[in-house]
């Protein structure tokens, strides 16, 4: 008879993780199913969670540290672990630690510790180290910064307390935990507006729909303002005892009416008007910012600065249901875990972790030994191909991972295979609970988890307190420590049932205090105007582009990052997307002679790739949607910096712009 084991979905859908039931028998994973006891997700497991059955005795799975003199498939050959992290060493010793780059990924912290090994190990030996956010949308984080609204409310809260749900960019693709709360709000009354650019899935639960043009999320934010403020529909009192800014903001946007953000967002005067008079209205409305579709477009940071004055100037902060809802690595109020590092000292002269700037490293050969843990740099890094040229001439690219990638396959020299999510002890933490992450099966041929192999390579380069906890469970001991959950450990995890409530509330900045200079909601920021930055949000309307077509990018339910090779080594999800498909409007199509399910090729002055079309009017003429993460995507996004170095420095976990115009074609023409 199988036993059964809980545990999380391995998928970091952050902030909103599945709990997993996983039986085992024999030592083999034969089932795995949403765990009803769950107190976050109470049974509920999507596609991608419900695959991972496919993952640890998968036989595209890496089993055994790799190594090649020459970068041909078939020059790949099996070898001990010695040899492999002998052959890394020597290749870190002879390059020095100003050369040599630590970056990690999603991939990598699956069990919740993984990349606070990176950091811990990059520390002690005095490596650069690349922060994941780079590659998903810290600059919209950096404009929520700016202003000061930086903490979230639960998902929970917004099902029981919003009256108003505003799904700005935010697919419930990407949080699927999300769509069923939206469900049991609407339920209980609550009206939900979805604003995108496209009709994503969010749609259908949704009563408002709204397609917004590429890029111009901000001046549909100013033109919400104009109206809130020039109608004096904003809190009076709110304002005056707890934001800065307020007098200049209101003179910022009284040129932005409904009819000039009308001609930039293609959105009626008339919406605008209404939505703005609904939020206002509103008891309490939140707003759930989103990712991809928002901010990887060359202004996009600006839109999370915009819309954060909305809560601001209408009182709607500190309040349940209203402000701010999840988003990608949101945190709730009071969120926190200790750090491995901590007390580890940071290199002084470490790379700044800004996608533009880690490029022009790149081309400047200042990396001569890459290791990337849990990481696939050509699908996550804007301008891709300069990004390969730069690889190309690179003297050492070492992957730990569980199964190749095109980064892997095409500019590796060192392979070393990594424990999957249920052959290692670690943890995931929501906005509610933590919750222990059991191991329920041994390792699979020779892997190894993240925090052995990089604790065998500190020692060969000479550092031996890379661990100095007695047990991996004595380090999760240590992250455990912190006033939010109640300074637990795996002990009393395991006697708890394997989760604890965190202490921490389901309302952000209930007390009304801001990570800001002043203390209060920056409407004008001071933190801007040191950076060089514009003091108040302004609108930089997208730029003119030689090419007919804005591509963006977005998540779908079967898909997050570039897990499992894009998916394809599980067959649950090869089958539910075996390849690259490209949405593109009818009108757009016929133009192009392109008919739906044709193979057609994407290209621009950066480089080109190939999908297959689906013609469908859920994407508006002019803009063409593809899932994000496939390779060669981002050999046609730009990898241009957009915002001052001062501001990288002081914020450093921003993404280039990925803004990206394209021409597409019948790969028969």
């Amino acid at each position: 008879m199988p036993t059964t084991v809980k545990t999380m979905c391995p998928m970091n859908c952050h902030p909103t993780y599945c709990g997993m039931e996983v039986d085992v028998e024999d030592d083999r994973v034969v089932a795995v199913r949403g765990d009803r006891d769950n107190p976050d997700s109470r049974g509920f497991l999507c596609i991608r969670g419900r695959s991972t059955i496919e993952v640890p005795d998968n036989p595209r799975r890496v089993l055994r540290p790799r190594v090649r003199d020459r970068r041909e498939p078939d020059a790949w050959r099996e070898t001990t672990w010695d040899e492999a992290l002998q052959r890394v060493a020597d290749a870190i010793e002879s390059a020095g630690a100003d050369r040599t780059v630590v970056s990690r990924g999603h991939g990598n912290s699956a069990n919740g510790a993984g990349g606070q090994y990176a950091l811990r190990f990059a520390n002690l030996l005095g490596l650069h180290h690349w922060n994941p956010a780079i590659v998903c949308w810290g600059l919209g984080g950096f404009g929520l910064w700016l202003t000061g609204t930086t903490e979230t409310h639960t998902v929970e809260d917004m099902r029981d307390h919003s009256d108003l749900i505003v799904l700005w960019g935010a697919n419930i693709a990407s949080q699927p935990l999300t769509a069923p709360a939206l469900v049991q709000a609407r339920r209980r009354g609550a009206r939900v507006v979805a604003i995108d650019v496209r009709r994503t899935e969010a749609f259908a639960q949704a009563d408002d729909r709204i397609v917004i043009r590429p890029g111009t999320d901000t001046a549909l934010a100013l033109a919400m303002l104009h109206v809130i403020i020039g109608e004096r529909r904003h809190d009076a009192d709110f304002v005056a005892s707890h934001t800065v800014g307020f007098e200049e903001l209101a003179e910022q946007v009284a040129g932005c009416t409904p009819s000039w953000a009308a001609e930039q967002t293609g959105i009626d005067a008339d919406v605008i008007v209404d939505l703005a008079r609904a939020y206002a209205g509103a008891q309490a409305a939140m707003v759930l910012i989103g990712g991809s579709s928002m901010h990887k477009t060359g202004n996009g940071w600006h839109a999370a600065r915009a819309i954060s004055c909305l809560p601001a100037v209408t009182g709607h902060l500190g309040r349940p249901g209203a402000g701010l809802g999840p988003r990608h690595a949101g945190q709730v109020h009071g969120m926190g875990l200790n750090q491995l590092s901590d007390g580890t000292e940071v290199p002084p002269e470490r790379m700044i972790s800004e996608m533009s700037s880690i490029l022009a490293a790149l081309e400047e050969d200042r990396v001569e030994v890459l290791l990337l843990l849990g990481t696939n740099l050509l699908s996550s890094f804007a301008d891709a191909g300069r990004a390969a040229a730069a690889l190309e001439r690179m003297p050492m690219v070492v992957a730990f991972d569980l199964f190749e990638n095109e980064t892997i396959r095409e500019y590796a020299d060192v392979l070393l295979p990594g424990t999957s999510w249920v052959e290692e002890t670690g943890f995931k933490a929501t906005g509610n609970h933590l919750y222990l992450m059991e191991q329920a099966i041994s390792a699979r041929g020779d892997a190894r988890p993240v925090r052995d192999v990089l604790d065998d390579l500190a020692r060969r380069l000479g550092v031996t307190d890379m661990l100095p906890w007695e047990t991996p469970e004595a380090a999760l001991d240590t992250i455990f420590d912190h006033d939010a959950t109640g300074h637990t450990t795996v002990a009393q995890l395991r006697e708890a049932g394997g989760h604890v409530r965190l202490n921490t509330s389901p309302v952000a900045h209930p007390g009304l205090a801001f990570d800001t200079p002043s203390g209060r909601i920056e409407l004008r920021s001071a933190r801007a105007a040191e950076l060089g930055l514009p003091q108040l949000p302004v609108y930089e309307p997208p730029q003119p582009d030689a090419y007919p077509l804005q591509l963006v990018q977005g998540r779908t339910i079967g898909h997050f990052h570039a897990f499992y090779d894009h998916g394809q080594a599980l067959p649950t999800l090869a089958r539910r997307e075996p390849e690259p498909r490209l949405w593109i409007n009818p009108v757009d199509a016929e133009r192009r002679d392109v008919s739906d399910g044709a193979g057609v090729r994407l290209s621009n002055g950066r480089g080109a790739m190939e999908a297959v079309a689906t013609v469908t009017d859920r994407t508006p003429p002019g803009v063409v949607w593809m899932r994000d993460g496939w390779a060669g995507l981002n050999t046609l996004t730009s990898g241009d910096r957009v915002v001052p170095d001062v501001a990288a420095e002081r914020f450093p976990a921003g993404q280039a712009s990925y803004e990206a115009r394209v021409e597409v074609t019948p790969l028969d023409v």
